[in-house]
């Protein structure tokens, strides 16, 4: 089954958030003080998780997954999307009592997501 034009595009505006990454994080390396250059990284993960939730929907919505992918492993997913977004979005707001807690926060989210450790409280994220 060949993907629709509209879903292609979506994935290309993913690719261009990707592309986009190491910009924020080089500016976010160089000017790690400045909470302006947290909120530029933060909106480029934003757009990341934006364009991710939008299309999961899409390719949800539009039959593009396989059969064996259970409504349970749909929600499932989604909710992950959402709950690392409001992470994300709480640990940009965190820049406000200091840019290097919510550094330091915004990684540990990202650390959870990578190896995913069997904490309950974690792992249910």
């Amino acid at each position: 089954m060949q993907a629709p034009p509209s879903y292609m595009l979506l994935l290309i505006i993913f690719l261009l958030a990707v592309s986009l990454t190491p910009f924020s994080t080089a500016l976010l390396a160089a000017f790690i003080t400045y909470r302006l250059a947290l909120v530029v990284y933060w909106l480029n993960i934003f757009l990341l998780g934006a364009v991710l939730f939008v299309s999961w929907r899409y390719a949800r919505r539009s039959g593009l997954m396989k059969d064996e992918t259970t409504d349970e492993m749909r929600s499932t997913t989604e909710r992950r999307i959402v709950t690392a977004q409001a992470l994300y979005a709480f640990g940009a707001l965190l820049c406000v009592v200091n840019t290097f807690v919510s550094i330091v926060f915004i990684v540990l989210v990202q650390l959870n997501y990578v190896i995913a450790p069997r904490i309950r409280l974690l792992y249910r994220l």
